[in-house]
């Protein structure tokens, strides 16, 4: 087996590993303020949960990203493309970790504003939109790269 096919097994693990633990820890940022929320007013847990499931959209976008390449995988790859894989392993990896817990702590903030009796639900979607959107252009970008292997 080759350097280079475990370089580029290694960038699939960092691909989809670095996105899920990014959303399980902003999952439990978000889930913890519902919880909280709840305790003072139970008639936000539905808006809550909505808030709440925001940062699992990066661990899919790492999961998309790992079906697209493993099908470029084989022992007999040449390095440049393992290392085309790996970049864009680590380069989804990191954007879709960072973002989904920037994303939990947004929903966190206006979870724990609707538990003290704000109407903030659509600001807040607003604004867990701006860590999704750098999400969405680390999916694009880790597939554009997709096209650099021959």
């Amino acid at each position: 087996m080759d350097v280079g096919y475990v370089l580029a097994a290694i960038g699939l693990g960092l691909m989809f590993g670095l996105s899920g633990a990014g959303s399980a820890i902003g999952l439990v940022i978000a889930g913890n303020s519902t919880v909280g929320a709840i305790r003072k007013r139970p008639e936000v847990f539905g808006m809550s949960m909505v808030l709440s499931a925001m940062p699992a959209t990066q661990g899919l976008y790492g999961f998309v990203g790992y079906i697209i390449y493993s099908s470029k995988m084989t022992p007999e790859m040449n390095f440049f493309a393992a290392a085309i894989i790996f970049g864009a392993g680590l380069g989804m990896g990191l954007v879709n970790l960072i973002s989904a817990i920037k994303m939990g702590q947004v929903c966190a903030s206006g979870i724990s504003s609707m538990g003290m009796g704000h109407n903030v639900f659509g600001n807040t979607l607003i604004l867990a939109a701006f860590p999704e959107f750098y999400a969405i252009l680390g999916l694009v970008g880790g597939i554009m790269m997709n096209g650099l292997i021959k």
